[in-house]
Order: structure tokens, then C-alpha cells, then sequence
């Protein structure tokens, strides 16, 4: 079995101040935004996105992040705490962060946005959707490197199977933060990447990406270890499982209405 490495969180430190990997894992993924947006909207003209507009955009978007998954977090999994000690709320150095709540802030970014640019929604998610896998990637190994959301005990004759000390128990368990970061971060941005590459009607991409996440999510979760503060909820599932079903839904509801739409 393979035991976690238990990598230092702190990345490096500047007299009091202490930048950690977790951190930095936000920051390349924004950088990684602006860069391939800033690409495709020079290569493509991607339907009247421009360089400079990309960079008003990711600014909307990294308030949307930090904000929706932040907010998330407090709402999603433990309201009454948050309702009870309101002043935690911005304690971020806490810990705890949603990528559904984050998610959720994008789009509500992406609304403000295409509305003071008088730009179509469903543009400008096609634009942002292929953008988002790479930031879900880098988040995902930001929880591998502080060795939290380990994943459920497996078998120690699995071939993935892991030791994380911060369990406290000792049992094998899947390293499920990379089974995120691989699925809905790398093949979900490859998958999109390609697909947005020719044109298609518009909603496609942006239905293409909730579809996508949703069920790698879902899936996933089968292997993530739910949260100590909540367990197994209704049928057997997740608090995330339950947060990825509506996305499944709207993803197929907005991939069908587009197909149909074009169609008349």
C-alpha cells in the first residue's frame, strides 16, 4: 500500500506570511483560465469574446468561486453551524469550500457579465465551460496535498490503495481527490476542449459541461468518503451526489431544448 507523503501545506513563507499550495493550486487554475480564454478568443474570434473581454470575465469569475464556494460550503453542508456563528462565514482559512457553490457563483457571474455586455448567456458559458475542468483539477490536488476528502476503505490488495494519516485509523482507503482530478478535471477539459473546437449550437457546450461534471461527480462519489458531520443522506447517497443530480438534469434538459430548438 501506498501511504500518503504528507506534504508541507505551506508552499513557502515571506517573513509572517505563509502561502499555501491549496492557494496556489486557485491561482494556476485562474491563470490557466486567462491564458487558454485569452487563445481561443484570439484564435477563433470565439463568437465576439475578445482578449480583453476574457479578462473582465475572469475577474466576475474569480469572485464567483470564491464567494458561491464559500457560501456553498456554509449552506450546502453545515447551515446551522454557520447560521448560529455567522462570523465564521468569511474564516476561509478554515477550511471548507464547495465546488457545486462555486459553480453556482459562476454562473451567476456569467449572468452579470453577458447582461452589461448585452452578450447571450448561453455564449458565454459555451466560452467558460471548457475553462472550468483545469481549476476543478488543480483544486483536486490541492486536497490531495493537504490529505483531506480521502476517499472510502478499500481493499489493501487494490492497487491504488492508500494510507492517510490524517484518517487516524490507519485503513486503506481510495485516493479519491485524484480520481476527481482526473476524471472531472483532466478528461472532462479534454472532452469539452475538443467539442467546443467546431462550431456548435449554442447551449451545447455549456449543457455538455454540467452533464459531464454531474455524472463524474456522481460517480466518484461512490469512492469519496462522505462527511463525518453528515454520512450517507437519502438513498443511500451523498450530500455531493445529491448536489450533482440537478446538474445531470439540467444538462440534459438544456442539451435536448437546444437540439430541439434548432431543429424549429
Amino acid at each position: 500500500m501506498f501511504v500518503h507523503p504528507q506534504f508541507d501545506p505551506i508552499a513557502f513563507s515571506v517573513g509572517p506570511l505563509s502561502v499555501h499550495w491549496y492557494g496556489l493550486m486557485y491561482l494556476v487554475g485562474f491563470a490557466l483560465f486567462w491564458f487558454l480564454g485569452t487563445y481561443r478568443a484570439k484564435k477563433d474570434a470565439w463568437r465576439s469574446m475578445s482578449a480583453e473581454k476574457v479578462e473582465d470575465l475572469l475577474f466576475y469569475g474569480v469572485l464567483g468561486v470564491i464567494l458561491g464556494g464559500r457560501l456553498g460550503y456554509c449552506l450546502f453542508y453545515q447551515p446551522d453551524f454557520y447560521l448560529a456563528h455567522p462570523s465564521h462565514i468569511i474564516r476561509i482559512w478554515d477550511g471548507g469550500m464547495s465546488a457545486h457553490g462555486g459553480i453556482i457563483g459562476v454562473i451567476l457571474a456569467m449572468f452579470y457579465f453577458a447582461k452589461t455586455r448585452k452578450m447571450s448567456f448561453l455564449s458565454v458559458a459555451d466560452f467558460v465551460a471548457p475553462l472550468v475542468p483545469l481549476g476543478l483539477f488543480f483544486g483536486r490536488i490541492g486536497n490531495f496535498i493537504n490529505g483531506e476528502l480521502w476517499g472510502r476503505v478499500c481493499s489493501s490488495d487494490f492497487v491504488f490503495a492508500m494510507i492517510f494519516p490524517q484518517a487516524a485509523d490507519g485503513l486503506p482507503r481510495h485516493p479519491s481527490q485524484l480520481y476527481e482530478a482526473g476524471l472531472e478535471g483532466l478528461c472532462l477539459f479534454i472532452l469539452l476542449w475538443l467539442y467546443s473546437a467546431k462550431p456548435r449550437p449554442v447551449g451545447k457546450t455549456a449543457a455538455l459541461f454540467c452533464l459531464g461534471y454531474g455524472c463524474a461527480r456522481f460517480a466518484v462519489e461512490y469512492f469519496r468518503e462522505p462527511d463525518s458531520f453528515l454520512g450517507l443522506l437519502a438513498l443511500g447517497l451523498s450530500q455531493g451526489q445529491w448536489l450533482s443530480l440537478p446538474m445531470i438534469v439540467i444538462g440534459l434538459a438544456v442539451w435536448f431544448w437546444v437540439g430541439t430548438s434548432q431543429k424549429n
